[in-house]
């Protein structure tokens, strides 16, 4: 089942109009879990640092070794060949994915150069600036790289950040804030998570545990720019409850406001989250001077 609409899939050398069936019942991803995948977004005729997007996704698959076929260069006029398709304005999220084939004699191995290629493109609406959601605790926690491969954006990974979301879920909250093997905070269920104390910005710190993701890298990269005090650094649960702002950061919808966490309420909307709003400001902004 699809998440956004109007579709178009790119397999075997050409873009098809839907969502396309691209994986076979015996195929190495299909029974092992052997997929990878990677994010990117068209809003406002912008599709920002989709290089890099491109490129990580070739990085994951080695991770998981899977042979990536496709250059990152390539992959991006892909991408913009199948943007085309869409009008003028539209918000699209952007998804290449490798699978392995086959494997080896025992079948746990993924075998060299057997791999699957997609493209998948689909039109899901972009969050308003006041959209916010709500975090909880949950038992579930990120694993470390000798559990899983923590160090790829695999689709193995995900029925773990499911369970997370649905135990949120299931309390009433949005979305799970997740800690690490020693139980400091790492991300969310579905997005990295900054702070703000004191005008000053926190993000955990990348520790093997989590992706740290190529938004958040944008995000501290523009407020830095700015003047702003960014710091990575171990993070509790408690510093998050005495926290002023916290935002989520993550490609599908950039920047989410949270107004709440168990039962620390935060404010958000009006003059409430001026980093949050400010982050976003900036983002949009930068995205725009990117553009040809």
């Amino acid at each position: 089942m699809a998440t956004g609409t109007n579709i178009h899939t790119y397999f075997e050398g050409t873009w098809h109009k839907g969502d396309l069936s691209v994986m076979k019942a015996a195929d190495h991803g299909a029974w092992l879990g052997t997929t990878v995948f990677d994010g990117a977004r068209l809003f406002d005729g912008l599709a920002p640092d989709v290089e890099a997007h491109c490129a990580r996704i070739n990085r994951s698959a080695a991770a998981l070794m899977i042979t990536p076929t496709v250059d990152a260069d390539r992959m991006v006029e892909i991408v913009r060949e199948g943007l085309a398709f869409y009008p003028k304005g539209a918000a699209v999220y952007i998804r290449p994915m490798y699978w392995a084939l086959a494997g080896d004699d025992l079948g746990i191995i993924p075998l060299k150069d057997a791999t699957g290629f997609a493209i998948s493109l689909e039109e899901i609406p972009m969050a308003p600036p006041e959209a916010a959601s709500t975090l909880t605790r949950t038992r579930f926690r990120r694993p470390v790289l000798e559990d899983n491969v923590v160090n790829a954006k695999a689709g193995c990974l995900y029925p773990n950040n499911a369970r997370m979301m649905a135990e949120a879920r299931s309390k009433g909250f949005g979305n799970a804030l997740v800690a690490d093997a020693i139980g400091n905070v790492a991300e969310t269920a579905s997005a990295n998570v900054f702070m703000v104390k004191d005008g000053e910005v926190f993000t955990p710190v990348p520790n093997g545990t989590f992706l740290a993701g190529i938004t958040r890298a944008r995000h501290m990269d523009n407020m830095r720019n700015e003047g702003m005090k960014v710091n990575e650094a171990v993070l509790s649960f408690d510093d998050f409850h005495a926290a002023d702002e916290v935002f989520l950061s993550g490609n599908m919808m950039k920047v989410t406001p949270i107004s709440a966490f168990d039962d620390t309420t935060y404010r958000v909307g009006g003059n409430g989250n001026p980093v949050t709003q400010r982050v976003r400001e900036m983002y949009w902004d930068w995205a725009a001077s990117q553009k040809a």
